[in-house]
């Protein structure tokens, strides 16, 4: 398969890559860097960016950005930041991108478990992340061509428990192969307006 993988560069994304490079061509995506680069936050560049990469069997997005920060600090334009970010840049890759995926073919976006066990300073993310979840199940109903979309939502992830273990108290780190999986699952399943969820 050929398989676009944006975010590829990141903690999450570099596993994700290494498997799916054993058997597949893989096209890595990021903001600065990759085969190719995008901001997924301007709709004309996911538009440039699936230009360059042709058709594709499979998307893969594990990118876009939301504010964490107290409730009564949070402006309206910090919760845009992740409106535009994480939840229509990947609402976008699949208005956009279901153009350039073959019949058949298959779009994975990413959330986390804040959609469903919100820990403080997340009220913008937690709020994207739930959005993202009722968007690919609705999406699934309507999408042409066979395409299946499904959502990947992992808890705190091994490599990043460290950083962030402070707002995640009494929660067990997820070891990246269950996580690599959820993706797996997505992408080389049948399922279709799936949350995938791994969250022990």
């Amino acid at each position: 398969m050929k398989i676009l993988i944006i975010g590829g560069n990141g903690t999450i994304g570099k596993t994700v890559v290494a498997h799916f490079k054993e058997n597949n061509e893989v096209i890595i995506a990021g903001r600065t860097s990759g085969d190719v680069t995008v901001d997924i936050a301007e709709s004309e560049s996911i538009e440039a960016m699936f230009k360059k990469t042709g058709k594709l069997d499979a998307i893969i997005c594990i990118a876009g950005e939301a504010k964490w920060d107290d409730f009564n600090t949070l402006t309206e334009d910090d919760y845009y930041m992740g409106l535009k970010s994480k939840l229509m840049g990947q609402v976008n890759l699949v208005r956009i991108g279901q153009h350039y995926v073959n019949p058949n073919g298959s779009i994975t976006l990413s959330t986390g478990i804040l959609a469903d066990d919100p820990v403080v300073k997340t009220t913008s993310a937690a709020m994207v992340n739930g959005g993202i979840h009722s968007f690919v199940q609705a999406v699934a109903l309507e999408i042409e061509k066979g395409i299946r979309v499904n959502v990947v939502s992992s808890g705190m992830v091994e490599a990043a428990y460290e950083k962030y273990k402070e707002y995640f108290p009494g929660h067990n780190p997820i070891p990246m192969k269950k996580v690599v999986n959820g993706y797996v699952r997505s992408v080389n399943g049948k399922g279709n307006g799936e949350v995938i969820r791994i969250y022990d």
